[in-house]
């Protein structure tokens, strides 16, 4: 099937089959010099990783033994096992892309068994069953090659490397930020050693808690920090090494190949795989030179659960794509269910916009054809039950914290801040935030501003819900089911609020399908190259060009000037594009009225995408600039930040390593750490969390800031859920009265009720009784930690 003929059959079912053709006869030496030139671009991304992971000062031996991790636990399996049930994808990148990600939820049900039964020490060998299998069954052992292949062009191959390289590149600008303790004095978002504590928790036997309350049950979407754990314990690794080096490129390589080929089954294009993993993975909004910017890109260094995720929605959103166009899943379906538990437990907002796609999707269909679509309807059912059972087991209670507020997310943006919302704190509001409410109709225009502003420049996610004005691509399911699923992200995302701004969840959750989409649209207007590229070109050059404009006067007026100039130079990029793609058609001698409109329509969709693009990789390109003029002069090492309330210090770091190496496996420690600053104060902010991340072992009380009766206390006397008291005043009391007035009594107490082996104390966070050393030995001093091991 030629190019044009797949763009203009927008409701047929996508067959990976018929695009692009199987090889066609042709002599063995042409075939190999083929081969080797398409596999000469991956060999090269997979040389760069080893060298920059290498580079960054991991260990040999850890960079091969993950290395061997990722290749035989997880892409091996999960490759045949994909090919088992969904057959081959007839090139060999996309089958172990999408291997990749079967690969990692059969982990999950591998690292669950294992804590199930506690014997994680089989682990590491949970794959050779299921290479042995297919070894031994006659009818399994043609999945080990691709039966009927169906070669994409070099310029795919090239084109994807440089997609890898470039996320590559953004990794290797991030690493340096977060040193692998104790390799620096060094401040650390909160949430990374949050995370790591979870890792180490999930090393253990189930049932899970969690580890920096005693007595809490852990409840939350933990499931990236299992495949950490799972990652640790297989390789040996130490599960920091894992958090802060390891496990991201991988995963987001795997995101961008699953999206490349999503892509393709869409389009029914080679082109639009790389034009999508591109825009989906590099990309950033589209700000123009405004001081009010929204640089959040889907990966992320920060969130693990939000990384993590992305390959798993994006095959179950492919999966759907299937079943709403009619193609039969067969053995296939069977992942729905899988993917969809997965992805509940990894991230608690990425499900409900697809359900609402799917449920948008058979109520048109049912409208416009007059039949119940059975596939969308059993797709549906089967994620509304994984989304239920994935809330029964990963769900925090902290949820609750999410309330409608329409226009919520305008009180995290600083226009809003420096007008309407300067007295909101943590006032919780009603419909409207409070400062918008009491505004009136000036602040209601001035909220619908900045959404029409963030909607402009979120352009190149949503430019492809225009599909749903073309007659022809209504037609198509799936129209309806990308578009549904991206509005009701976008939706959910303006209409609920969080202290944290965790709604915007919910957008990044859906963003690589509105990219999706856009690529849809690009491809739907069968665009000539010659379009594209000056299209591309345009949005380069605008992006790049115009200058990042400095904040505006704190007020109304000064925000509002700021808002309209970023639109207006939106505008002027995509009416530039589209006169510049109607010009090159007049060229071209193609003078139809119809073809003019399309070309208008891609050249402005290819400016937008590039320059998308083009933002992004000029962040990385800035990121990595100033990571070299402010590089310290130990090599790869950062330098220690002027803040040095919040700093974790190597001395202490070293402390929290050596209980990790010294403590069994089953001791609780006790610490008077709690609060960053360290200094432990009342309504500090309780979220700490590196005792038992780097320290490995439970705590009787360390941070209390995640948990349930915190997060529930939000906006009390004031304050956040991180500045809350904690949980249970009496046992606090109890804790520290252990450092500050021991006595035998209370030491017995926390062995015998709480299983207390250790006492980790830090005279940063409080004085420390010289009394304490009288009644448990002293075990390690390092800088301001001092180590008791209870007799």
């Amino acid at each position: 099937m030629t190019e044009r003929a797949a763009v203009t059959e927008p409701v047929a079912v996508a067959d990976r089959e018929t695009s692009p053709a199987p090889d066609a006869p042709a002599r063995p030496s042409r075939q190999i010099a083929g081969h080797a030139l398409a596999a000469l671009p991956w060999l090269v991304v997979l040389a760069l990783l080893p060298v920059a992971w290498w580079r960054i000062g991991v260990g040999v031996h850890d960079i091969a033994g993950y290395v061997a991790y990722w290749a035989g636990a997880l892409v091996l399996p999960g490759t045949l096992v994909h090919r088992a049930l969904r057959g081959s994808r007839g090139n060999l990148p996309e089958d172990l892309g999408f291997g990749a990600a079967t690969g990692l939820v059969l982990e999950l049900a591998a690292w669950a068994l294992a804590a199930a039964t506690g014997q994680q020490h089989l682990l590491r060998w949970w794959a050779a069953p299921v290479v042995l299998l297919f070894l031994a069954v006659p009818s399994l052992r043609r999945h080990w090659r691709i039966d009927r292949r169906s070669p994409l062009p070099l310029a795919w191959h090239v084109a994807m490397a440089a997609v890898l390289l470039l996320v590559l590149a953004w990794a290797a600008v991030q690493w340096p930020g977060n040193p692998v303790p104790p390799a620096a004095d060094h401040t650390y978002y909160p949430d990374l050693f949050y995370h790591l504590s979870l890792v180490q928790e999930l090393t253990r036997d189930m049932p899970f808690v969690l580890p920096h309350v005693a007595g809490e049950p852990l409840r939350y979407h933990y499931l990236s920090d299992a495949h950490m754990a799972s990652a640790s314990m297989i390789t040996g690794s130490s599960p920091a090494l894992v958090l802060l080096r390891l496990w991201l490129v991988p995963v987001a390589a795997t995101a961008v190949l699953v999206s490349a080929g999503v892509a393709r089954d869409l389009s029914r294009v080679w082109w639009t795989g790389p034009v999508v993993a591109a825009v989906t993975y590099v990309g950033l909004p589209v700000a123009l030179g405004s001081a009010l910017t929204d640089a959040a890109g889907v990966l992320s260094v920060a969130s693990p659960s939000q990384t993590y995720v992305l390959a798993l929605f994006v095959v179950l959103v492919g999966l759907c794509l299937d079943a709403v166009r009619g193609r039969a899943l067969g053995p296939g379906w069977a992942l729905v269910p899988a993917f969809g538990l997965a992805c509940a437990g990894s991230k608690s907002s990425a499900l409900p916009a697809l359900l609402a796609g799917l449920l948008i999707t058979a109520v048109v269909t049912v409208w416009r054809r007059r039949r119940v679509p059975w596939p969308t309807v059993v797709a549906l059912a089967l994620l509304l039950v994984a989304t239920a059972v994935g809330y029964r087991l990963f769900a925090s209670g902290g949820a609750g914290t999410l309330r409608v507020q329409v226009f919520g997310l305008l009180r995290f943006m600083l226009p809003y801040g420096q007008t309407f919302g300067g007295s909101d704190g943590t006032r919780a509001g009603g419909l409207a935030p409070p400062g918008l409410a009491a505004g009136g109709w000036p602040a209601g225009l001035f909220a619908g501003g900045i959404l029409g502003w963030w909607l402009l420049m979120q352009a190149p996610r949503l430019a492809g819900t225009l599909l749903l004005f073309s007659r022809r691509h209504r037609a198509d399911p799936a129209t309806w089911l990308l578009s549904g699923t991206v509005l009701a992200g976008v939706g959910a995302t303006w209409v609920f609020h969080h202290p944290s701004a965790s709604q915007v969840y919910f957008w990044l959750a859906v963003l690589p399908i509105g990219v999706l989409l856009s690529g849809h649209l690009l491809a739907a207007t069968r665009p000539r190259w010659p379009v594209l590229a000056v299209g591309a070109l345009a949005g380069v050059a605008v992006s790049l060009a115009v200058p990042k404009a400095g904040n505006p006067a704190a007020s109304l007026r000064g925000w509002w000037g700021a808002l309209a100039a970023s639109a207006g130079r939106f505008a002027a990029l995509v009416l530039l594009a589209g006169v510049l793609g109607v010009l090159v058609v007049v060229l071209l001698r193609r003078r139809d009225g119809g073809r003019w409109w399309a070309a208008a329509v891609a050249a402005a969709t290819a400016a937008i995408l590039a320059a998308s693009v083009a933002v992004g990789v000029q962040g990385t390109v800035s990121a990595a600039l100033r990571l070299r003029d402010t590089r310290s002069t130990v090599a790869g090492v950062p330098p220690t930040p002027s803040d040095t309330r919040y700093v974790l210090t190597r001395a202490e770091a070293r402390a929290a390593l050596w209980l990790d190496a010294h403590a069994d496996a089953d001791d609780v420690v006790a610490t008077n750490v709690h609060c960053r600053p360290v200094r432990t104060s009342r309504h500090c902010d309780a979220r700490a969390f590196w005792v038992t991340g780097l320290g490995g072992h439970r705590t009787v009380v360390e941070s209390w800031g995640y948990t349930d009766a915190a997060l529930a206390a939000h906006g009390r006397y004031g304050l956040g859920y991180a500045r809350q008291d904690p949980p249970d005043a009496a046992l606090f009391a109890l804790n520290e009265r252990v450092f500050s007035a021991p006595v035998a009594a209370d030491l017995d107490r926390l062995r015998r009720e709480y299983g207390v082996r250790w006492l980790f104390a830090d005279t940063r966070a409080a004085r420390v009784s010289p009394a304490l050393a009288e009644l448990a030995p002293i075990r390690l001093v390092s800088g301001p930690v001092i180590i008791y091991e209870l007799p």
